[in-house]
């Protein structure tokens, strides 16, 4: 997915959880997963261990939650960090998650 569109997929997720739509979102990060996901719990623990260096907000979304076109949309992708301006399929590391700040 070219980053040209993630505006418009946060929109997409935003108006599944419209509570989203009122946070800050400068500095909003969703770990989109979901329950019983075991790459899904490591990725949760990377994002852990970067918050240690460089302290960033993020939300855990569950894709079960989504309307089923929206849950599709990542249903083989997850765990997927999505920022207001990137998206990052797993796996990654520390180090991807520092380079998403650039």
């Amino acid at each position: 997915m070219h980053d040209d569109n993630i505006e418009v997929l946060r929109a997409r997720v935003i108006a599944e959880n419209p509570s989203l739509g009122t946070a800050d979102k400068s500095n909003q990060w969703w770990l989109l997963g979901t329950s019983g996901c075991h790459l899904c719990d490591i990725a949760e623990q990377i994002i852990n261990q970067f918050q240690a260096v460089q302290p960033i907000g993020y939300q855990n979304l569950d894709i079960a939650d989504f309307d089923e076109a929206l849950m599709m949309e990542f249903a083989t992708t997850i765990p997927v960090i999505l920022t207001p301006s990137k998206r990052l399929n797993y796996p990654f590391s520390v180090m991807d998650l520092q380079q998403l700040l650039g």
